[in-house]
């Protein structure tokens, strides 16, 4: 089954509890996980941020709701136990969620008058993501629109700036390392197909050859350009190459490019993979605001 949710968690952990002991938050995984008919792979998932099993995040927060809620008390740092409130709590499980959301809802809105921050919006609990879930999607979708806006601004610019920056990412990137003037962005005039050279060491002897398109989204890379690249290389004497576009490569191309058995290293970036480049090394980008999670 799905792991469940922190609102869903919540009501189980409080009957764990009704023996009045004191709990561990970690003492909950292992009976939850067996209410929940969870198998070790649902309990070990992690978050695609890396940011810790998913179930384990969920289970701290349902507790930490229930202290909020005043229904737990804390005797010590992470160790939780009922108090006569939730004892109460227990025997009426069909006015479990209700109470428990007025109480976050009270308390919140007591905190916002304490500090005069009252608006006509009431702060209501959210019962589908904890808020490091909340949290982590919210910068997906900040980085997401963060993509978007760096595709049009490429668009918006010249060719030639274009390959530029390509050959600045792969620098970034660590291609070139310490070398000076590691990245060479080729003239018009006689480029055979290939838009910018890294050097891999002091003396040339190894290179990574570039091609780069600046392609409207829609218009995805057709396989002969593929080709045309593979030619460009074989003419340069060289086996490495990077294909950049702020678009995307068509299925033919991407198997074209599976048929070539390893004889030439090439590497398709999309636009995509392209943006999402650009915002891990930095480039084109200024941090706007931090945010500590202690």
């Amino acid at each position: 089954m799905p792991i469940p949710r922190y609102d869903e968690i919540q009501f189980p952990a409080l009957k764990l509890l009704s023996d009045k002991k004191q709990r561990k938050a970690n003492e909950f995984e292992e009976p939850l996980a067996n209410e929940f008919n969870l198998t070790s792979e649902e309990v070990n998932q992690m978050y695609e941020s890396g940011n810790g099993p998913v179930f384990n995040d969920r289970v701290k927060w349902a507790l930490s709701y229930l202290s909020m809620a005043g229904v737990v008390t804390k005797p010590k740092r992470g160790v939780y136990q009922i108090n006569d409130e939730g004892l109460r709590l227990i025997s009426k499980p069909n006015k479990f969620r209700e109470y428990i959301d007025t109480k976050l809802l009270s308390r919140d809105n007591a905190k916002a008058k304490k500090t005069n921050l009252v608006t006509d919006d009431l702060i209501v609990p959210q019962h589908e993501n904890t808020p490091t879930e909340s949290l982590y999607t919210s910068f997906q979708g900040i980085k997401k629109s963060v993509y978007r806006d760096l595709i049009d601004t490429i668009l918006s610019k010249k060719p030639r700036g274009f390959e530029k920056l390509v050959v600045q990412l792969l620098q970034k990137m660590g291609y070139g390392g310490e070398i000076k003037d590691s990245g060479l962005v080729t003239q018009y005039t006689n480029d055979k197909g290939i838009d910018g050279v890294i050097k891999e060491d002091v003396l040339g002897f190894g290179r990574i050859y570039i091609q780069a398109k600046r392609y409207k989204v829609d218009s995805n890379i057709q396989r002969d350009e593929i080709q045309k690249f593979v030619g460009a290389l074989a003419v340069a004497q060289s086996d490495k190459g990077v294909f950049i576009t702020t678009s995307d490569f068509t299925k033919t191309a991407y198997e074209y490019l599976a048929s070539l058995n390893a004889t030439a290293k090439i590497v398709l970036i999309n636009g995509d993979r392209l943006a999402e480049y650009m915002y891990d090394y930095n480039l084109g980008l200024q941090l706007e605001k931090t945010i500590e999670i202690k």
